[in-house]
């Protein structure tokens, strides 16, 4: 297969141009010279554009996928950095289940007053607890 200029990438990745030249600037993909003004690379980038969105998705930073990735380009990803990210993804799906369940409460309580339900007080004592990670923010 021949090179791919910025524009082919970028359609087929489905990502702009200017995000193209920043990832380049991060290290995380490489052209592989120019043709013209534009760009080229080598279609292998499709791949590892796929595998920084899928970083990107899973909530590793850009620095984060860019130690994934060996000198020579080939992946080489810590299986304990995935699994804790995982396990960051259980805890975090744990909270957001509760917040939509206290959400669902409030939306259909039977209280005259919000604030008149012991439901939705516990649900703000601990949205303002010292400490507590709110999601959402």
């Amino acid at each position: 297969m021949t090179e791919l200029d910025i524009a082919e990438v970028a359609q087929r990745a489905g990502l702009p141009a200017s995000t193209l030249r920043f990832y380049e600037e991060k290290g995380l993909i490489a052209s592989t010279g120019r043709r013209g003004l534009r760009r080229q690379y080598d279609p292998g980038v499709l791949e590892r554009l796929a595998l920084i969105a899928l970083g990107r998705t899973a909530g590793f930073s850009l620095d984060e996928i860019a130690r994934m990735f060996a000198p020579d380009g080939r992946p080489r990803i810590d299986r304990r950095m995935l699994t804790d990210k995982a396990d960051e993804l259980d805890r975090r799906i744990r909270e957001l289940g509760a917040l939509r369940d206290s959400l669902r409460h409030a939306a259909a309580c039977p209280a005259p007053s919000h604030l008149e339900c012991p439901t939705f007080r516990r649900l703000l004592a601990e949205a303002t607890a010292p400490g507590r990670r709110v999601p959402g923010r």
